[in-house]
């Protein structure tokens, strides 16, 4: 699907060009749109003000650098392919940053291969929007990080009701318990520092079972089958969540 394509999503989206001029202040704004292709810069922020949010739009990677140094944002939305300073680069800037570290990253990319979108989140991307899109779907997925982001900022201790012994490899709810074998046990334990963060499988394995130790990469999906039936006995399997393509991640209050 083209541009001129996506557009086309929203017909009445013609009606609207009024609308389209950028926020007055931009470190007053919600959202950074780091987006090269200009018309589909524009029917991001068109359809993100829509749902209530300010949005600020930078066309290349450069000028997107310098508003992530010179404001605050909630989110940003990242393509991955841009002139100049290129989205990878970017990402991997904001991510080394103390004070800029936990802006939540909802990347956008082009590219087909799952390969390209597994590096994004092993960057530190916390989701992503394939090309092309559909509006509601960017809204949708902006919302649910915003969500997860507000979980992480407020501890969300009584959300997550799923604690790890930190003697033994034992999973409780505060009712029920079950014991795991160890590698289920830091399985469920490298999820849980994120909640809402996909890992994909390769992140998985450096991060549990480590970088030195050679286990196929199905390893970790027969892990999470042994975990989830765990859980199971607690009435909690649903908590780790299938992304497709990509890899798990935890969800709070998942039942």
């Amino acid at each position: 699907m083209s541009s001129k394509q996506m557009l086309e999503v929203s017909p009445a989206i013609y009606q609207y060009h009024s609308l389209m001029k950028e926020d007055g202040n931009e470190t007053q704004a919600d959202i950074l749109i780091i987006e090269d292709e200009e018309p589909i810069a524009r029917l991001m922020a068109l359809h993100l003000r829509a749902a209530g949010f300010t949005t600020h739009t930078c066309l290349d990677g450069d000028s997107g650098l310098q508003s992530l140094r010179d404001g605050k944002w909630k989110l940003v939305v990242l393509d991955r392919m841009l002139p100049g300073t290129g989205g990878m680069q970017v990402l991997r800037w904001l991510k080394k940053s103390e004070a800029r570290m936990h802006t939540p990253v909802l990347m956008v990319t082009a590219l087909g291969m799952s390969s390209e979108r597994v590096q994004g989140l092993n960057e530190g991307a916390d989701d992503y929007l394939p090309k092309p899109f559909e509006p509601d779907e960017l809204v949708a997925r902006t919302k649910a990080l915003l969500r997860r982001t507000r979980v992480q900022e407020t501890g969300s201790s009584e959300e997550i009701n799923i604690r790890l012994d930190p003697n033994v490899p034992v999973i409780y709810d505060g009712k029920q318990s079950v014991e795991v074998r160890p590698l289920e046990y830091k399985l469920l334990q490298v999820l849980m520092e994120k909640p809402g963060k996909t890992r994909s499988r390769e992140y998985l394995l450096d991060h549990v079972w480590g970088r030195d130790v050679f286990v196929e990469v199905r390893t970790v999906d027969v892990t999470v089958k042994r975990l989830r039936k765990a859980l199971d006995h607690i009435g909690r399997k649903d908590c780790i969540e299938t992304v497709r393509s990509m890899g798990y991640r935890f969800i709070v209050g998942g039942a």
